[in-house]
């Protein structure tokens, strides 16, 4: 299954995955893959926090939409989805391997997003992940279907 980013076009202000950390303040674009059915409650009630993860609470979320398609792991495909949404990053620090001093306190260190650079080692994909504290700083795009 394939996932066809279907629009090129970045809301104005925002910026592309590439693969440096992204800088404080700065808008990007970024991607969150879920099921169907939790896509349509996170467009009602907006993203929520989770409890914990690699990197502790926040809401997880990577600038590479081929990292975002895998998720959820071990769901079936015809299931999946992926949200697109713009980020204000805010303060960004970056845990680039595991058992890293902040990995699950960032936040409580005055950082905003959490950045996981790609093959450092912390994700077996290799690919970067981002976690955000403040669900308010992520607004919904779209949702991309696989084709």
């Amino acid at each position: 299954m394939k996932w066809a980013e279907d629009d090129f076009d970045l809301p104005p202000g925002t910026y592309r995955l590439d693969l440096s950390q992204p800088v404080d303040d700065r808008t990007y674009v970024m991607y969150h893959g879920t099921t169907r059915a939790c896509a349509e409650d996170i467009q009602k009630s907006g993203f929520q926090q989770s409890s914990d993860g690699m990197l502790g609470r926040g809401v997880y979320l990577s600038r590479d939409l081929q990292k975002a398609s895998r998720y959820p792991i071990d769901h079936p495909e015809y299931d999946k989805v992926v949200i697109k949404v713009k980020v204000r990053v805010g303060k960004v620090i970056a845990i680039n391997h595991q058992n890293h001093q902040f990995q699950k306190t960032w936040h409580n260190h005055g950082y905003d997003t959490a950045w996981v650079p790609p093959d450092c080692g912390m994700v077996p994909s290799g690919l970067e992940e981002d976690c955000v504290w403040d669900p308010a700083r992520i607004e919904i795009l779209k949702i991309i279907n696989p084709t």
